[in-house]
């Protein structure tokens, strides 16, 4: 019993001793507010966009293109008139009104303005720095794109012309959002630091990653600020107490660890009621009600098998957490 016991005792001082020892203990909240969604697909969901209240059209691997007509309760497959020996990956979708775009990989950019419908495949110049990454729908004809390695462009007449609004990119990333002012934050593709662009300046400004660990995705929050997900489970929102540091980089509070499970977060985001949300591998679905102070497993996500990349809030009725191999979760609040 004496080894047992000395075991243990220095099994306490270890974790006593050693900052971010987190326990792999976490509740499970009575209820959720997900329902998992069938898909007769094996590929992997990437991004989803509504062209109205009941009208969406989810995009991933393999060409994979679904369509919803009941507000993403069901959906069906569709096909895309393209060369069946072309395996593109469609990454990214958006629409505004009737009016949609779809990039993909390798060098994919599709125009629809029947509500996606039909779908024209615009020629891109081999000179474009990177792979399209993000499009952006704003309005008539006008659209704008990100690429792999932080170039930005803008069309006015409907991906006829397109205009850099960037002259130096920010190199090769990994993960790249815009706000809905027109600014961006990217993550480079090592994680070892994040850049910011604002409408009209010239360049991205980078930043260097608060603490050790690299950065996995960034995202803004509500308000426009940034949050972060580093490696190792840990998340970083913006301190409200600090003001930018003298160089412009934005401070972070300490990080969170919401459990420690050996999986890592992918995305975080906020439902319309205010709670934060964060996913990542092996079902991992997570929620805080209290600004992140404490945190709950959902009961609906655990029983989902694969890791969800995604999660996705549009107004104020709908969300969806996007997975591999066609797992999708749909709010329901």
């Amino acid at each position: 019993m004496f080894p047992l016991f000395r075991s243990l005792l220095s099994l306490l001082l270890v974790c006593g001793l050693v900052s971010g020892c987190v326990s792999t203990r976490l509740a499970t909240a009575a209820e959720s507010p997900w329902q998992a969604i069938p898909l007769n697909t094996r590929s992997s969901g990437l991004d989803l966009a509504f062209s109205d209240e009941n009208h969406g059209i989810l995009v991933g691997s393999n060409r994979l293109i679904l369509e919803t007509n009941d507000g993403g309760r069901s959906w069906q497959e569709r096909d895309l008139d393209l060369p069946a020996e072309e395996n593109f990956r469609l990454i990214s979708i958006d629409f505004s009104g009737d009016e949609g775009w779809i990039v993909g990989q390798p060098g994919l950019v599709l125009h629809s303005t029947d509500t996606g419908q039909t779908w024209t495949r615009l020629l891109l110049t081999n000179k474009l720095p990177g792979e399209p990454y993000l499009v952006t729908a704003l309005g008539p004809e006008r659209a704008e794109l990100a690429t792999t390695v932080g170039a930005i462009y803008r069309t006015d007449d409907g991906g006829e012309h397109w205009a850099s609004l960037v002259k130096e990119a920010t190199g090769a990333v990994r993960d790249l959002r815009r706000n809905k002012t027109g600014g961006y934050v990217s993550v480079s593709s090592l994680g070892n630091f994040y850049a910011d662009w604002r409408p009209g300046e010239a360049a991205w400004t980078p930043h260097q990653r608060p603490g050790s660990q690299r950065v996995q995705a960034m995202g803004f929050t509500p308000s426009d600020a940034l949050w972060m997900v580093n490696r190792g489970a840990r998340i970083r929102f913006p301190d409200p107490e600090s003001a930018p540091t003298d160089t412009g980089d934005p401070v972070f509070g300490d990080a969170v660890i919401p459990i420690t499970n050996g999986y890592g977060y992918l995305d975080l985001a906020w439902a319309s009621d205010g709670s934060i949300w964060v996913v990542g591998g092996n079902g991992t679905l997570l929620s805080s009600h209290d600004d992140g102070a404490t945190w709950l497993w959902d009961p609906v996500g655990r029983q989902q098998p694969g890791t969800f990349t995604r999660i996705l809030f549009a107004g104020d009725d709908k969300g969806f957490v996007l997975g591999e191999r066609g797992n999708l979760l749909r709010w329901v609040g």
